[in-house]
């Protein structure tokens, strides 16, 4: 689901929470990126729910991007800034936009926390999917880059780049909704009976469509940056949760957007046509003409789009558990809390609307 507002865009004066020794981090640039020179200058990006994000400015004026782990307690697994820098560094090697990866630090004395240095895409980042900034003849070309993007890291031979021990192959589905399930009780705050629904339901009604490619996991507008006037994506960004999955997964994930109400930010409810976007099926035979996929059937994609619900009701509640105990990089991480039970209904009610389902 799209995230709008001021509150989102740009930087700010680092958090107290977040602060770090300016001081180390341009000693540990200096030794490890070329053509970096001091003085520092940091900055924190307002966006970037999980992982905290600056923006870093030598004394060239040439920029940066450093992301790191949050302090605090953290849930298993999570927060795997090794991983974005090595995924991030295998795709500069492809046609896939991601920003250059500079260098990984995992040695907590410098900082704190984990962190890695990378490029600074000097575009734009589209936070609202109705995009009122480009002019209605120019929004369907920013869909249609979207999804051609996708379709680039879909067919990516991940194996070739090294990438084969990435995540397990096959059962994708099933892992992510037992492995979403877990890190959701473990930070529940609240019984939601759709939220116990769909974790009887979801494991018990698997598709048996089991495709893996390199997915992002959070692919969504905002997690890209596009050239500033072209419709054109200069990398895609926030990789921390990718692995090896299936590109059902991430493209119905991709077009959960036409779900969502307009009042969550999504396309639902909206005049599309008069509005110069498209529809959400049009977009789905587009990446698939791409990518040479067949169109999924309805009940296949009906049981996707519950369970990116599902996974996005999870993913929210984790960041509003963190904004409870302080550890939640993003000013507004506590809003999350407010849709993790209607995103959970809205899956329950495409589950019972399913033909067959019997929930």
């Amino acid at each position: 689901m799209a995230r709008k507002g001021d509150d989102y865009i740009g930087t700010m004066a680092v958090q107290e929470k977040h602060r770090f020794d300016p001081a180390a981090l341009e000693r540990f640039m200096a030794a490890n990126v070329e053509g970096f020179s001091g003085p520092l200058q940091v900055e924190q990006f307002k966006g970037g729910q999980s992982n905290p994000t600056y923006r870093l400015t030598d004394g060239s004026g040439r920029r940066y991007v450093l992301r790191r782990k949050p302090p605090g307690k953290l849930l298993p697994s999570a927060h795997a800034v090794d991983r974005e820098f090595r995924v991030i560094s295998a795709l500069n090697r492809t046609n896939v936009p991601t920003p250059h990866a500079y260098a990984l630090c995992e040695d907590e004395g410098v900082l704190g926390t984990a962190f890695y240095i990378m490029e600074y895409c000097d575009g734009r980042v589209l936070w609202d999917p109705l995009l009122p900034e480009v002019p209605r003849e120019g929004r369907r070309a920013i869909y249609e880059a979207k999804f051609e993007t996708l379709s680039r890291l879909h067919t990516v031979d991940y194996e070739a780049l090294g990438l084969a021990d990435f995540g397990r192959p096959g059962s994708y589905v099933a892992r992510q909704i037992s492995r979403w399930g877990k890190q959701y009780k473990a930070s529940e705050t609240d019984r939601i009976e759709s939220m116990e629904k769909l974790l009887d339901w979801l494991p018990a009604h698997l598709p048996s469509a089991d495709e893996t490619v390199l997915v992002h996991g959070d692919y969504r507008l905002d997690n890209m940056v596009f050239h500033a006037s072209e419709p054109r994506v200069l990398g895609i960004i926030d990789w921390e949760i990718s692995t090896l999955g299936d590109p059902l997964a991430e493209l119905s994930y991709l077009c959960m957007l036409w779900r969502t109400p307009k009042e969550w930010g999504g396309l639902q409810g909206h005049d599309l046509p008069a509005l110069g976007l498209p529809g959400e099926q049009e977009m789905v035979a587009y990446y698939c003409s791409l990518t040479g996929r067949a169109v999924p059937d309805t009940s296949l994609w009906e049981f996707y789009m519950a369970y990116n619900l599902f996974r996005v009701s999870c993913i929210r509640q984790g960041v509003y558990a963190r904004s409870l105990d302080g550890t939640a990089s993003n000013v507004r991480a506590a809003e999350s809390g407010k849709l993790v039970r209607p995103a959970a209904d809205l899956a329950w009610e495409i589950v019972r609307g399913m033909a067959g389902a019997n929930p």
